[in-house]
């Protein structure tokens, strides 16, 4: 069955992960189907309860935004034609390697590992933490968010004769890192103004309401 020709094409979301030094792309990972739900909880920046009156207004940086979401990954319909280009891969390694694309954002490399190893061994007295890839999260062109993945988690539903994984759910917890946290020189300083800058765009073109719409006549 062929589909209405003038249909739109949907986007997909995904993760695009760069060099956070000269924000080169190293790898795109396309969730394969949007989920249905995308959960987001901002936490407000307030000076605090410190009791001074002239503080009570104040914003002291950005919320600290959360994000949820629950993705779907399958490659069962790939295993009935296992001969034929990427279905190949399917065949003999079911989800291994889309969930191994995943996973592998929040451990550092294992040249880091090793180098850190050695220089334990050698004597150094510092070890500097070892920095992972900038991570983006992609969610139309309207959301170009640059992320931390707090937590992942992945429930394998299905088998392959071999037991590799064939069909998944995967739950990502990210927060957005502001310019708070990167700096405004850093690349995801400026993805996160950007965003920023266009949500106050977007909000700026609802039209105000009235004080009718509220029951009162005005501000008492």
């Amino acid at each position: 069955m062929t589909t209405f020709p003038r249909s739109p094409r949907l986007l997909k979301g995904g993760l695009v992960l760069i060099d956070p030094t000269t924000a080169a792309v190293r790898r795109i990972i396309v969730l394969q189907y949007n989920p249905d739900t995308l959960s987001r909880t901002l936490q407000v920046q307030g000076v605090g309860e410190s009791g001074d009156r002239s503080q009570a207004l104040r914003l002291k940086a950005p919320p600290v935004e959360t994000i949820k979401l629950e993705a779907e990954i399958d490659v069962t319909d790939q295993l009935e034609l296992p001969e034929q280009g990427q279905n190949r891969l399917a065949a003999e390694l079911g989800l291994h390697p889309q969930l191994a694309a995943l996973e592998t954002i929040v451990y550092p490399t294992s040249r880091q590992v090793l180098d850190n190893n050695r220089l334990a061994q050698s004597g150094t007295l510092e070890i500097a933490p070892m920095e992972a890839p900038l991570t983006l999260f992609v969610w139309s062109k309207s959301r170009i968010l640059p992320v931390r993945v707090t937590d992942l988690s992945i429930t394998e539903e299905a088998f392959d004769p071999s037991l590799n994984p064939i069909r998944a759910k995967v739950s990502l917890g990210l927060r957005v890192l502001s310019v708070h946290d990167l700096g405004f020189a850093h690349k995801g300083g400026n993805l996160f103004m950007t965003y920023f800058q266009q949500k106050e765009q977007l909000a700026a073109k609802i039209a105000g309401g009235g004080f009718s719409a509220l029951g009162i006549g005005g501000v008492p």
